[in-house]
């Protein structure tokens, strides 16, 4: 029988000087970030983060409108709407391969949906439907005392189209109706306080010296 005895493991023994420094480090890495930490809270708690309506860019339609109006032969809808409601954006779009000019403004609602209003005097049916995404017509809505004429698809946004002389207008988004309501009865009051376009005018007197 073997009288060998095991050798127990050696502890591996630090000397002094060498763990203080390592205790030192450790210390200094948690001192340092909490510090970092604190700056961090610091700087949010002293720049709370900004609302989404701060970065809105303001878009003066009226101003747009007017300015555009030589060039549309026509003053494009500029209504005025309800507090919540705003413009996000307000321009005139020449003709295209389709002939058609237009004006064009998207309004975020009070309920934070959308709708476009495109607004036309050279509109043809073909540049309606694509305003309407090729949605069929599936009847009519009378608002403010005018008749519009609704386009819908089951999936998709809606559209009301309204046809006041030579000016259409053609309303598309996924708001609600209460929604479209309100910027139907604006724009179409507006259509009709309108005077004619010069294009109308000489086309009237054309017509009665013939």
């Amino acid at each position: 029988m073997s009288d060998y005895t095991p050798t127990p493991p050696v502890k591996p023994v630090i000397a002094a000087g060498a763990a203080k420094r390592a205790n030192a480090s450790i210390m200094g890495m948690l001192l340092a970030m909490f510090s970092t930490v604190a700056i961090v809270v610091t700087i949010v708690w002293l720049n709370p983060q900004q609302k989404a309506e701060s970065y809105r860019t303001p878009i003066d339609v009226a101003a747009i409108a007017s300015h555009a109006a030589g060039t549309a032969g026509f003053t494009p809808v500029a209504p005025a709407l309800p507090d919540g409601w705003y413009a996000n954006y307000a321009r005139w779009n020449p003709p295209g391969s389709d002939g058609v000019s237009f004006w064009d403004v998207g309004y975020v609602t009070s309920a934070n949906t959308f709708i476009a209003l495109r607004q036309s005097a050279t509109a043809n049916p073909t540049w309606t439907s694509d305003q309407a995404q090729n949605a069929p017509v599936t009847g009519n809505r009378t608002i403010d005392g005018r008749v519009w004429e609704l386009r819908d698809k089951p999936k998709g946004d809606r559209s009301l189209v309204l046809v006041s002389g030579t000016t259409t207008i053609v309303l598309t988004g996924a708001a609600d109706f209460k929604e479209f309501d309100v910027l139907a009865t604006a724009a179409g009051r507006l259509v009709d306080a309108a005077p004619a376009s010069p294009a109308a005018s000489i086309s009237t007197t054309k017509g009665s010296t013939s």
